[in-house]
């Protein structure tokens, strides 16, 4: 009996054969959104530390770097504009693998597409199948020893990028197997950033994306890689999750697509801490209390966050990084200033925040964490200093709709002049008849009076 194919063999084949009729309206919809959202943390992020380092390093070329001025190659854009799209910690986030697969596929994707003319349902598609594999395979090999150690992003986010951009750029199998198992090679990203509230975080998905348009290039150059990178005995799968691979990673097993497990994040903050600070404020709501009032504060979560680095910290806090990764600094914030704002992580010596998280108490609770990755509740649970008690409970994360995106968009592309940022929302908006999908970052580059502006 013949060997079954190797399981990066078997994806590329189910994605040449996946007809874009299958890429349902949802789905599609699904997409715009979360493109929409990596522009809005781009836009945003652009003047940070972080964003502007990455900016500076790149060299001159023919692709756009968002808000930075100039013209870098393609590699140098898609690391500096995936950075961007990291530097707020807001980026979409898929729940199973842990990893945040928007920051590495969009940039990749766009920055191909200003090396040549790219409509937007083949964007779509790319963009699809991107996320479908960062997903699939994160599935797989990120477990949480993995993931108290390595960077799933870092792992998973150069296969999916480059795995993207093969199916942009129309490779044969061949080629498109050579360019993942060589971009599987460049997984990276250790978890140690959190003890110091570090940056390198930030870089990780720049890594990853520009990486990938590396490893296309030189497997379109001839290159060579193993075909067995996913489960081979030094693979992906034996390397970091140390157990035996499947003999397949089916792709859009029952038609479910991986894009529509991603959820755009409503905190800027660590995936971790979204539901416990929308659950503390709604628990503050129903008390009638201020922040002042409580005595005690306890969240009941699940093992995942418990254990993922920086997630349990309760101080010192050295940078705003470190907050916006801390469950117990996120919501101790949101109940002193009673909202969740990104202003929050920035008061770091606040004394009525430093008093909420030394009250809080975080505990694992097995019916949330039986309910994990497909669901991501807590309880968030205030006892007063009159010994009321005030509790709410939430079976999952309250996500980010298309309009909340869609008012950020609007607010952080002010910058660009109201009449470029509507053509841009016009533009994600009719993706799916859009003839060049490159004009989208083109337009999101500093003009040359805002480039004046800055020197």
């Amino acid at each position: 009996m013949a060997a079954p194919a190797p399981i990066l063999k078997q994806m590329i084949a189910d994605a040449a054969s996946f007809d874009a009729r299958r890429l349902t309206p949802e789905i599609r919809a699904k997409a715009r959104l979360c493109l929409l959202d990596f522009l809005s943390c781009a836009i945003e992020a652009a003047p940070l530390p972080w964003s502007r380092q990455a900016a500076a390093v790149a060299a001159p070329g023919d692709a756009a770097t968002i808000l930075a001025g100039g013209r870098s190659t393609a590699e140098d854009a898609a690391f500096a504009n995936a950075v961007a799209g990291h530097g707020l910690v807001r980026e979409d986030m898929h729940p199973p693998s842990i990893a945040h697969l928007g920051v590495v596929v969009w940039p990749t994707l766009l920055a191909l597409a200003e090396s040549r003319r790219v409509d937007g349902p083949a964007l779509i598609r790319a963009a699809v199948l991107g996320y479908e594999i960062g997903g699939r395979l994160g599935r797989v090999v990120i477990t949480p020893e993995v993931a108290r150690l390595f960077r799933p992003t870092g792992i998973v986010g150069p296969l999916a990028a480059a795995f993207a951009g093969a199916s942009l750029l129309g490779l044969d199998a061949e080629t498109a197997c050579s360019a993942v198992a060589l971009a599987a090679n460049c997984s990276a990203g250790l978890n140690e950033w959190p003890r110091h509230g570090a940056d390198e975080m930030y870089f990780h998905p720049g890594f990853a994306a520009r990486n990938a348009i590396r490893s296309l290039a030189l497997a379109q150059a001839g290159a060579w890689a193993s075909p067995s990178i996913v489960e081979g005995a030094a693979g992906t799968v034996a390397a970091y999750a140390r157990r035996p691979a499947p003999e397949r990673i089916a792709l859009f097993p029952n038609g479910d697509a991986e894009i529509l497990a991603v959820f755009n994040k409503p905190v800027p903050a660590c995936n971790f801490a979204q539901s416990p600070c929308q659950a503390a404020i709604s628990a503050l709501a129903a008390s009638g209390a201020t922040s002042t009032e409580i005595a005690a504060i306890r969240v009941d979560t699940y093992a995942a966050a418990l254990n993922y680095p920086g997630c349990a910290h309760a101080g010192p806090f050295a940078t705003p990084l470190q907050a916006k990764m801390s469950i117990v600094f996120g919501v101790a914030a949101a109940l002193a200033r009673g909202e969740i704002a990104e202003a929050n992580y920035a008061r770091l010596d606040d004394e009525e925040i430093q008093r909420m998280v030394g009250i809080t108490e975080l505990r694992l609770d097995p019916a949330l964490d039986a309910a994990f990755p497909a669901k991501q509740g807590t309880r968030v649970t205030l006892r007063l200093k009159d010994g009321r008690v005030a509790t709410h409970a939430m079976d999952d994360v309250a996500f980010a709709d298309a309009a909340l995106v869609e008012a950020r968009f609007r607010a952080a592309a002010a910058s660009l002049g109201r009449d470029r940022a509507e053509a841009i929302l016009a533009d994600v908006a009719a993706l799916d008849a859009l003839p060049d999908a490159g004009r989208i970052a083109r337009a999101c580059a500093a003009t040359p009076s805002m480039e004046a502006s800055r020197a």
